[in-house]
């Protein structure tokens, strides 16, 4: 479950001054200067405007809503709006931390003003629901691009895909890419994993889903122990030792969670096995990590300057980790062997 992180920390400094949550709760739709600050949904050509983000959903343009998938954080489908095919994620309420639930909603909105190939581009975003569209349960609705339905996750441990050397470093780029771009505008993704990762049929890597995301303020960092930030959300076998410790969040944290998902996209197998709380304890205290040493695939020239850029990416130290930026050319280095 995400953490429940305040909102003027997710959106941008000009959108929430001040912010009210209720019913009706989005702190994009409130007065400021007088003026009531909503972003129309524009077209051109008969398409979604790529550049603007609505804060407000034209529900009769939606056609053909079919669902895709759920899970705790609410479900996905896929539908069609102003003759675009879209993704619409309603955002499920938690029954046992709503604060933290409502809190991931407005961290999906954390990338919404962004516009990157590498990143999942959010169309419209709204908690105003009509009863036919929404539910008791939802919190509220967001409009995205709609990739397709597979995720690294599936590619990775589908099994019946070939992923090959050029592929796999290809995908990682994509991904790099996406967290310089991220981090370069002060976003800390906070869950980087490849279920988190869609691959679209043009064969490109997006980042998706945002709701354990941060905003981080330039230069600055955000204590684990906050009292903003009660757990920091994000999967445990990603999850950097910093933050299992109580220590700074930082764009650091993505790199490492991007170490353990390079790591699985070359050998397509799972980091950590046995206990939960065995491998928190262990990742912190005896510096656990997947394994490379001995295994076949880091045999070869390319798996040998893997694993070096793996030891770098896990590192225990957030400072030892290279920044997205730094890891680049690295990565088409590689590449551009194949």
């Amino acid at each position: 479950m995400p953490s429940p992180i305040p909102a003027t920390r997710l959106l941008p400094s000009h959108v929430c001054p001040s912010l009210d949550i209720g019913t009706c709760s989005s702190p994009l739709t409130k007065h400021s200067h007088g003026s009531t600050l909503q972003v129309p949904v524009q077209r051109f050509h008969g398409r979604v405007a790529s550049r603007l983000w609505s804060t407000v959903i034209q529900w009769k343009e939606l056609r053909s809503v079919q669902p895709v998938g759920s899970g705790g954080f609410g479900s996905v489908y896929k539908a069609e709006y102003f003759g675009e095919t879209v993704a619409l994620k309603k955002v499920k309420k938690c029954a046992k931390n709503k604060l933290a639930s409502r809190q991931s909603f407005w961290a999906e909105l954390n990338a919404a003003h962004l516009r990157h190939r590498n990143i999942v581009r959010i169309i419209a975003a709204t908690t105003c629901v009509p009863a036919d569209f929404g539910d008791e349960s939802s919190i509220g609705t967001i409009l995205m691009e709609f990739v397709g339905s597979r995720s690294l996750q599936q590619i990775i441990y589908g099994g019946a895909e070939l992923l090959a050397e050029d592929r796999w470093l290809r995908y990682a780029t994509d991904i790099v890419h996406g967290l310089h771009f991220l981090h370069s505008n002060g976003v800390v993704h906070l869950d980087i994993k490849p279920a988190n990762v869609l691959v679209s049929a043009e064969e490109l890597c997006k980042i998706a889903d945002f709701g354990c995301s941060l905003k981080l303020n330039q230069g600055c960092e955000v204590s684990a122990l906050s009292p903003h930030l009660s757990h920091v959300g994000g999967t445990y076998t990603h999850r950097a030792p910093e933050l299992l410790k109580g220590e700074g969040v930082s764009p650091k944290v993505d790199i490492f969670s991007f170490g353990i998902t390079f790591w699985q996209l070359i050998t397509r197998e799972q980091p950590y096995s046995g206990d939960r709380q065995h491998v928190l304890y262990a990742v912190v205290a005896h510096n656990l990590r997947p394994p490379v040493h001995g295994h076949p695939v880091f045999r070869s020239e390319t798996g040998r300057q893997c694993r070096t850029l793996l030891g770098h990416c896990w590192s225990g130290e957030a400072r030892s980790r290279p920044s997205a930026e730094e890891l680049l050319p690295h990565l088409e280095q590689l590449r551009s062997r194949k």
